[in-house]
């Protein structure tokens, strides 16, 4: 269904913390490009415990749902379907309400990666590195399995995250290897370098980029840049960054939630750098 500029809808952002989240800026950004003047997103700050009573309070003004940590793992029991893409990685980060009340879930970080990259002109490369094993690598596993012909290694800080990594190649039919994090400066060297890691831990790893860099996509996106991109692209290598990511993910939620597509990336992506200057 296409959504009327006067219909009274509302949309949100959940996880814990929340108060830093973009997505207010950009999901409102597009629905003033959109002359959705009915429309309203807002934050929430909600834990894996409050998630049930949230859900149960919404009515039927409500078009949609963005979700961050700690809540993409959690809110699956509270849906009534799941995407294919999510049902890879278990993880949900956006929910629409159809209009017979159904609750469906699915995954915009993987689809939203791949779309990122594409727009700088990475289309397919042959092997690829992931520094990092939390959540967000696994999408970035996912993601990879779009892009990357060849092995993947991912670098890590423990066995027992190595193991879930395995087993994520595995299930998403990725040749993945791991690798200890002592050794991630030879990550630098692969076709395409995904940093998952929060923000500080790989600045150690400034210092050993190459002369030669290809591509790196790090989802980070404040303080930006960080240590490594910054380095990368002084060396003159591309770099995609976590609003890139923010971006294309959200441009596929609000056109989930809106109906309307396609959503207006650019006004979108102006609106997040704007908001991210001004921090």
């Amino acid at each position: 269904m296409t959504a009327r500029a006067t219909d009274a809808r509302r949309a949100a952002v959940l996880g814990s913390p929340i108060a830093h989240s973009l997505s207010p800026v950009l999901h409102r950004a597009a629905y003033e490009e959109l002359k959705l003047t009915g429309w309203s997103y807002d934050r929430f700050e909600i834990d894996e415990a409050a998630l049930s009573k949230f859900f149960a309070e919404l009515g039927p003004e409500w078009a949609g749902l963005s979700l961050t940590m700690p809540l993409k793992r959690a809110v699956l029991p509270l849906l009534d379907e799941i995407s294919e893409t999510a049902a890879s990685v278990e993880a949900v980060n956006t929910v629409v309400f159809t209009e017979d009340g159904r609750r469906v879930g699915d995954n915009t970080d993987i689809p939203g990666m791949v779309a990122a990259l594409r727009e700088r002109g990475i289309e397919q490369v042959d092997s690829a590195a992931i520094l990092g094993a939390g959540a967000t690598a696994s999408s970035a596993l996912a993601a990879l399995a779009r892009v990357c012909t060849g092995e993947v290694v991912a670098y890590v800080r423990s066995e027992a995250r190595a193991a879930e990594m395995r087993q994520w190649g595995e299930r998403l039919d990725v040749e993945l290897r791991t690798a200890d994090w002592a050794d991630a400066d030879r990550a630098l060297r692969a076709p395409l370098v995904i940093a998952t890691t929060p923000a500080g831990t790989t600045d150690a790893l400034a210092s050993a980029v190459p002369e030669r860099p290809a591509t790196l996509f790090d989802v980070l996106y404040d303080p930006w840049p960080t240590a490594l991109a910054a380095r990368w692209s002084m060396y003159g290598g591309a770099v995609v960054s976590g609003l890139d990511l923010l971006v294309h993910q959200a441009v596929l939620q609000v056109e989930q939630m809106t109906g309307r597509v396609p959503a207006p990336l650019e006004a979108m992506r102006k609106a997040g750098e704007r908001a991210l200057a001004g921090r």
